[in-house]
């Protein structure tokens, strides 16, 4: 094809389409999709728009069942009632019943005593907790200052009931007027079944029956540890023999009581500061970590490096101070 006839066809072609444009606006098609269009174009500016699929990512790896000593006991999930040491009391009004709930662990739930409906009135319950005589003897004590009791040789604390008052504990808070929730009565008064020796010349209002947390009474001057309301709440509590928990608990068993919940009670203890406790075995690699071979005891000596007074002041409250024997014993367990 030549260019004049190129240029004929073109032309021929635009008439015929001037020619079929002016048809269908004789017909008024065109001005009908103009209005087709345009409502349909408001319509979609009407209506507000679709919401995109939420696409939740998944790790195609299984979650651990569970997890390590480490995690477990890292600042952001404080767990059980040692850990207990990153939930500490408040050191200016009487610590209060937390309504909130509690977590509990499949370990706590071990832990945990059962209800005893055995008991038939509040009466016969508050006369058990003094009625019981001593059946065992004094513990024996080394030279090491580990103490031990024949009945139950896995336990050895170093640390008396007296010295775990005299030295300081519990904010001096621990034998304060008690409300327990479970039983539906205050206790007190409980402090006079202790010993005169173990208090003689203290200030029982400071050291024993305080309405207020204070953090100076302890031996290391910092506060740590849950109220007795939070151990209830958490069934650590077994009513038919200690209302107040696990110190209680060890001061009638130093004087000789022995009762049906002493398995559980030392068992709880050597989980936490026992010879491979959670808590003891931490506080040691935080000597290691630190590079400290001296014990820190409570800041006696400005030029002293403090180890976690908070760990510290919690071992105290199991009965179990780190002493240069046990330390020396864990660095040379690392050789």
């Amino acid at each position: 094809m030549n260019m004049a006839a190129a240029n004929q066809f073109e032309a021929s072609r635009l008439a015929n389409m001037r020619r079929n444009g002016a048809l269908l606006d004789t017909l008024g098609v065109n001005q009908q999709a103009k209005l087709i269009t345009n409502e349909a174009k408001a319509k979609k500016a009407a209506e507000p728009p679709k919401k995109r699929r939420r696409i939740e990512r998944h790790d195609a790896r299984p979650a651990p069942s569970r997890s390590s000593a480490r995690i477990a006991s890292a600042p952001s999930r404080p767990t059980d009632e040692e850990e207990i040491m990153s939930r500490v009391p408040s050191a200016t009004r009487k610590p209060q019943l937390r309504v909130s709930k509690v977590r509990t662990s499949a370990k706590k739930a071990e832990e945990a005593t059962p209800e005893d409906k055995t008991i038939p009135s509040l009466e016969e319950l508050q006369a058990s907790w003094t009625a019981w005589r001593p059946e065992a003897p004094p513990p024996i004590r080394d030279e090491a200052g580990v103490f031990h009791f024949e009945s139950h040789p896995d336990f050895t604390p170093n640390r008396s009931p007296e010295e775990v008052i005299r030295e300081g504990c519990f904010g001096g808070s621990y034998f304060r007027s008690l409300y327990s929730r479970k039983l539906g009565m205050t206790v007190s008064g409980d402090d006079k079944e202790l010993p005169d020796a173990w208090t003689e010349g203290l200030e029982h209002e400071l050291y024993l029956t305080s309405g207020t947390y204070d953090p100076d009474i302890n031996k290391f001057k910092v506060a740590c540890g849950q109220s007795i309301e939070e151990w209830e709440l958490a069934g650590w509590i077994n009513h038919a023999y200690d209302v107040r928990g696990w110190f209680q608990w060890y001061c009638r068993f130093y004087l000789g009581r022995r009762c049906a919940d002493d398995g559980r009670q030392v068992s709880r203890w050597k989980k936490c500061v026992g010879a491979t406790g959670r808590w003891r075995k931490m506080l040691l690699k935080k000597y290691v970590s630190a590079g400290v071979r001296e014990v820190f005891d409570d800041g006696e000596s400005e030029d002293q490096q403090e180890v976690s007074p908070v760990m510290h002041q919690t071992c105290h409250h199991w009965a179990f101070c780190v002493t240069q024997e046990v330390l020396d014993e864990y660095w040379r367990s690392l050789k």
